[in-house]
C-alpha cells in the first residue's frame, strides 16, 4: 500500500528537474540518497504519532493532538489551497505530458488535458468510493511495472543502446549548496505521499503496528527503486538529455527499443499518471471530512452524497481549485509550492514530537529508534529544505505563505468559536 501511494509519475519526471540544479552524476546520486534518508526519517516520525493517535486525518490529528487546534486547522487549509491541491495538478501535468506522445499539444492543450484529466477521475470518486479505489489497485501495479521494465531492458538491451552511458564533460558539474538542497527538494517531491498511510488510520487493522511496518518497508523499497530507476535513465542517455527532457522514461525507452517503445512507455505512464491522481483526489477528502466533524461550520466539506454516500461537495471543491492551479502555474511553481508548504509542517509535526514525548501518560506502541537524533535531524532538514525553496522564489513563495496565514484569523474568529468538544 505504501509503495503504491509513494510512487507517482513525478519519478518518471523529476530526474530532469533534479539534474539541472545538479549537473553531476555523482551528485546526482546524492540527491537521491539524500531525499530517500530524509524520507525515512520522516516516515519513522510519522510512524511513532500514528501509533499514538491512530485516527483517521494523519498530519492533522497529529498537529492537533500535539500543537494545537489551530494547527491542526492550517494543516487542512494549506493542504487544500496549496499542498494537496497542489499535487493533483502537479500530476495532471505530468499525465498531459506524456499524453502529448500521442496528441500534438501546445502549452494550452497540455493544460486542457490537464483539466480533464482531474475532472474525469473527480466524476469518478463522486459517483462512488468502490469505483474510484478499485481502479487504483489496477494502476498501482502498473506504476511499479513502468519502473521494472525500464530497468530490464535497461539491463537486458543496454550494452548494445547506440547512446548507452553520458559523455564525459557534457555540462560543467558546478553547483551551489543551494542548487543542491532545491535538487533534494525537488527529489522529495517524487517521494511525496509517504504520510498519506495515515491518514485511514481507524480503517487499518491494528494501525499502531501495522502503520509503522508499513511505512518503513515501504519507504525503503521505493528508495531503491528511485535509485535504479536514476541509474537506468542516466545509463541510457547522455546528461544534457536528461536535464532538457520533459518525459525522461520515454525518452530512454526510446534509446533501446525505438519510438514504438516509448510509445508504450509512455501509455504505461500514461495509465499511472491518471492512477496517482485518482489516489490523491480519494485521500484528500477523508481529512476535510475528519475537520468537518470536529467544526460544525464545516460540516458542508463532510457532507455526504444520500446515493453515491460519497464526499461530493469537498470532491467538487477539490477538483475546481486543483484546476484553477493548472491553468495559473507551471509545473515547477506547482511541485516547489507544495514542497515548501508541506515541509513547514513536518517540521512543526515533528516539533510536535518532542513536545509529546514530555507527557506522563504519552506511551505509543511504537517509537522512532535514535531518539531524539532521527527526530532532531529530520526537522532541522525540513527547515532547510523549505528556507531554500523560499529563497529560490520570495515573491511568490511569500504569496503562498500569506495565503496559508490567513487561515490563522479565520480559524480565530470564525472556525474555533464552532468547535466541537469531540
Amino acid at each position: 500500500m505504501v509503495v503504491g501511494v509513494i510512487i507517482g509519475v513525478s519519478i518518471f519526471v523529476q530526474p530532469a528537474e533534479v539534474s539541472r540544479y545538479v549537473p553531476s552524476i555523482p551528485g546526482i546520486f546524492a540527491v537521491w540518497f539524500g531525499a530517500g534518508l530524509l524520507t525515512l526519517c520522516g516516515a519513522l516520525v510519522c510512524a511513532e504519532l500514528s501509533s499514538a493517535f491512530p485516527r483517521t486525518g494523519g498530519v492533522y490529528v497529529f498537529l492537533h493532538e500535539t500543537i494545537s487546534p489551530a494547527a491542526g486547522f492550517l494543516w487542512t487549509w494549506a493542504m487544500f489551497w496549496i499542498a494537496h491541491s497542489g499535487i493533483i495538478a502537479a500530476s495532471s501535468v505530468v499525465f498531459a505530458r506524456y499524453a502529448s506522445s500521442f496528441l500534438p499539444l501546445g502549452d494550452l492543450g497540455l493544460r486542457l488535458v490537464a483539466i480533464a484529466g482531474i475532472l474525469l477521475l473527480s466524476a469518478l470518486n463522486y459517483i462512488g468510493v468502490r469505483q474510484g479505489s478499485g481502479f487504483q489497485t489496477v494502476v498501482t501495479a502498473l506504476k511499479v511495472a513502468g519502473i521494472l521494465v525500464i530497468l530490464l531492458l535497461a539491463v537486458v538491451l543496454g550494452r548494445s543502446a547506440p547512446s548507452a552511458g553520458p559523455p564525459a564533460a557534457v555540462v560543467a558539474p558546478r553547483y551551489s549548496a543551494s542548487d543542491f538542497a532545491l535538487a533534494v527538494g525537488a527529489g522529495l517531491f517524487a517521494f511525496g505521499g509517504w504520510h498519506m498511510v495515515t491518514y485511514s488510520a481507524d480503517e487499518t487493522q491494528r494501525p499502531e503496528r501495522t502503520i509503522p511496518r508499513a511505512l518503513l518497508i515501504g519507504v525503503l523499497t521505493v528508495s531503491a527503486s528511485y535509485i535504479a530507476l536514476n541509474a537506468a535513465c542516466l545509463y541510457l542517455l547522455p546528461l544534457d538529455r536528461v536535464i532538457h527532457s520533459n518525459r525522461v522514461a520515454a525518452d530512454a525507452a526510446e534509446v533501446l527499443i525505438g519510438t514504438k517503445g516509448a510509445a508504450a512507455i509512455s501509455f504505461l505512464v500514461l495509465i499511472s499518471a491518471s492512477g496517482v491522481l485518482n489516489g490523491v483526489i480519494l485521500a484528500g477528502p477523508r481529512v476535510y471530512m475528519a475537520m468537518a466533524e470536529r467544526y460544525p461550520r464545516l460540516a458542508w466539506m463532510g457532507a455526504v452524497h444520500p446515493r453515491f454516500h460519497t464526499p461530493h461537495i469537498a470532491i467538487v471543491a477539490q477538483a475546481v481549485w486543483s484546476t484553477i492551479l493548472v491553468a495559473t502555474g507551471t509545473y515547477r511553481q506547482l511541485f516547489s509550492r507544495v514542497v515548501y508548504t508541506e515541509w513547514i509542517f513536518f517540521a512543526l509535526m515533528t516539533f510536535g514530537l518532542l513536545r509529546a514525548r514530555r507527557r506522563a501518560n504519552y506511551d505509543p506502541p511504537y517509537r522512532t529508534p535514535l531518539y531524539p537524533f532521527v527526530p532532531v535531524l529530520f526537522m532541522a532538514a525540513a527547515v532547510g529544505v523549505a528556507f531554500y525553496q523560499i529563497a529560490a522564489d520570495p515573491w511568490q513563495a511569500s504569496a503562498g505563505i500569506a495565503f496559508v496565514l490567513l487561515g490563522l484569523p479565520i480559524y480565530r474568529f470564525w472556525i474555533r468559536k464552532s468547535r466541537s468538544p469531540a
